[in-house]
């Protein structure tokens, strides 16, 4: 995705949606506009946007299949809705409030700027839950160890009670699956389950994301709108990394969590909630207490019930299973499909783990986009999971001219050589760009021109370098001079 914030807009009124465009551009987001939901749905996935503009739609028929498609992404982007469609019940469709909101036209910037501020903070949220919760979330956390098996005594002892829980541990334990355990096995399983990362939120919006806002309560609120405690009601608040949070949001907190009442931010009507909060931190709440950053009696409020996650190095006997649960997610999800063979399971067995089951759940990615379809070896992990074995055996050499003997001292020169920078300076990018030219074509050279044989020398993907001979105007130079094999396409291109 793009560094630049994106925007979809759909309207097929061009004029509007040249006008929003260049509103959003002024603002620095980039503004993507369509005017059929169906080639918004082609190249992209729905958290690819940052928000959706929704104007005139030239097949209204086509409506009901885009939000299934937006909505089937547990990140979906909010809707921001151009006066044709706000009369209509969007909590129909599947939206609550605060995934569906007014936009007038002609657009007011506090108004845009408000509600893309919001909208980029819900992509701080973690992913919402899809409609159909997973049997492992019920099921709590994943293994057969003495430690998660006393964990999921501790769930089912305390899920039918409203208990406040503290959930402790190292990041990446999975103090979220946890909290999702104990809320579904409750009698609130049926209702919300809303989780905030306490320490992704900035301490003065914190307050506005926890109990909502009046229109008018600051600069850029021109609406109102609910927080997360009245999001929750009936359910479970997931207040995740509650050590980050800082001292005057303690005190408000701890008054919610005594007396069960709040007011919005710039509100005076007191809200009562029915709310069960689950919290969660990696820190020592105790040490905080003696260093002064964490208040005593919030503390003791909300250690009711502690539930200690273990660190993944202290169930390692867990590792097989968890492997398994992760491979098969990841083939779930469509994401490519590997096996670990007994020696890579046995390696992995031996790492430390520092970043716990979140680490591993990240090294079966990476594993399933390098070796998709393959069985992955203990030589096949990367060097940091493998440091007593010797690297993965180089490929057999391809059969190609050796370089003649100016071409080799010429590369080990450029890259052993310490450059040294002119007194009046040096175009850095020029520079560089010569110096790639040059490699390119002696490997070019070496390989009799074809281009998968030099890619192998240059050790890099075959379309990367195709796209650097189209880039560089190499292209003749490859396969013999005629450069016929780049007149099509890049996979026209012979390999032998």
């Amino acid at each position: 995705m793009s560094a630049t914030p994106r925007i979809l807009v759909v309207d097929a009124d061009a004029d509007r949606a040249r006008d929003i465009g260049s509103i959003l551009q002024f603002i620095d987001y980039a503004a993507e506009i369509v005017d059929d939901l169906r080639a918004a749905t082609l190249q992209h996935k729905p958290r690819d946007w940052v928000a959706v503009i929704l104007g005139t739609i030239k097949d209204s028929k086509s409506l009901p299949a885009f939000l299934d498609w937006l909505k089937a992404d547990p990140q979906f982007p909010p809707l921001l809705l151009l006066p044709e469609h706000q009369g209509r019940a969007w909590d129909d469709r599947g939206f609550d409030p605060d995934e569906a909101w007014a936009l007038d036209y002609p657009v007011k910037y506090a108004q845009l700027h408000e509600l893309l501020r919001r909208a980029s903070l819900k992509r701080l949220d973690p992913p919402r839950p899809a409609a159909a919760k997973p049997a492992a979330s019920a099921a709590g956390p994943t293994g057969n160890s003495t430690a998660i098996r006393h964990v999921r005594r501790l769930i089912e002892q305390v899920a039918p009670f409203d208990t406040t829980v503290l959930i402790l541990g190292e990041s990446g334990t999975g103090k979220e699956i946890v909290a999702r355990a104990i809320h579904d096995r409750s009698s609130r399983g049926d209702k919300p389950f809303v989780a905030i990362n306490c320490g992704a939120i900035p301490a003065e919006l914190l307050e506005s994301e926890l109990f909502g806002h009046e229109k008018g309560a600051f600069t850029g609120a021109i609406t109102a709108r609910r927080g997360r405690f009245e999001m929750a009601d009936g359910g479970t608040l997931f207040l995740d990394e509650i050590g980050d949070m800082s001292m005057p949001m303690q005190v408000k907190l701890l008054r919610v969590l005594q007396e069960r009442c709040y007011e919005r931010v710039g509100g005076n009507q007191t809200l009562r909630c029915d709310v069960r909060v689950i919290a969660a931190t990696h820190r020592n709440l105790e040490d905080g207490i003696g260093k002064g950053t964490f208040r005593e009696d919030l503390f003791y409020r909300l250690n009711v019930f502690p539930v200690e996650m273990p660190p993944l190095r202290e169930r390692l006997e867990d590792l097989p299973q968890l492997i398994v649960d992760l491979t098969r997610a990841l083939e779930r999800q469509g994401r490519g499909t590997i096996k670990l063979a007994a020696d890579a399971v046995q390696t992995l067995s031996q790492y430390r783990w520092p970043g716990n089951v979140r680490e591993l759940s990240n090294l079966i990615e990476r594993l399933g986009v390098l070796h998709a379809g393959d069985s992955v070896r203990a030589r096949d992990l990367p060097a940091r999971y493998r440091p007593n074995l010797p690297a993965a055996p180089a490929e057999p050499e391809l059969p190609v001219r050796r370089p003649p003997p100016a071409v080799a001292p010429m590369a080990v020169a450029a890259a052993e050589a310490e450059p040294v920078l002119a007194a009046e300076g040096i175009d850095l990018k020029d520079h560089i760009a010569q110096i790639e030219v040059s490699l390119i074509r002696q490997a070019l050279q070496s390989a009799n021109g074809v281009v998968a044989h030099a890619a192998k020398l240059l050790r890099m993907r075959r379309t990367t370098l195709v796209e650097k001979l189209r880039k560089y105007g190499l292209q003749r130079e490859a396969q013999g001079g005629d450069g016929a094999d780049f007149e099509d396409s890049e996979d026209a291109v012979t390999e032998a």
